[in-house]
């Protein structure tokens, strides 16, 4: 049984990293393993840079803390102001097997502007989410994507493809050495 260090306890990011390894590998058996790792960014990070660095922050950090896992998976959530005037909001991954770092990134969609007046002021998504359409711990949720996409996408599924374009070198591992 391989082990897998998820850099995270949100029960959404641990359930798309589940459902990404079961896509990717359905002939392993995988353990899962939650863990808090201090990303070194803002709780939102405002760029697509700053966001990839959490994600990687995270990556480093757990590997420091917790030892002896197959691989390691972090997911770091982000918004960047456009020249729109809108925020798009998106995740960035990052995996960690066999000395190998790889990443990827969801899709990127239009927060509402409410939502991003909230945000100018700097409240966290979730909190402007939960503000704005009257929610409670949406961030453990569906978040912004399932409450504007009336859950035709959840937040595990917007995850789990990303998830699964990271672990890529992983599964053709004999195409990337």
């Amino acid at each position: 049984m391989k082990k897998v260090c998820i850099v995270s306890q949100n029960p959404v990011k641990i359930e798309a990293v589940k459902l990404a390894f079961a896509k990717m590998f359905p002939n392993d058996v995988f353990n899962y393993f939650g863990f808090n790792a201090i990303s070194g960014v803002k709780d939102q990070p405002n760029s697509d840079k700053e966001t990839k660095e959490g994600s990687k922050n995270r990556l480093d950090n757990a590997l420091k803390l917790y030892q002896n896992y197959e691989y390691y998976v972090s997911i770091e959530g982000g918004v960047e102001m456009q020249d729109t005037g809108y925020y798009e909001c998106f995740a960035w991954i990052a995996v960690y097997h066999n000395n190998i770092f790889n990443f990827s990134k969801t899709g990127n969609f239009l927060l509402p502007l409410k939502v991003g007046k909230l945000l100018d002021h700097g409240t966290e998504l979730g909190i402007a989410d939960d503000l704005v359409f009257g929610k409670e711990n949406s961030k453990q949720l569906n978040g912004s994507i399932g409450i504007l996409t009336n859950d035709a996408v959840t937040r595990t599924t917007f995850y789990t493809e990303a998830v699964c374009l990271a672990l890529i070198p992983f599964k053709n591992i004999e195409l990337y050495t």
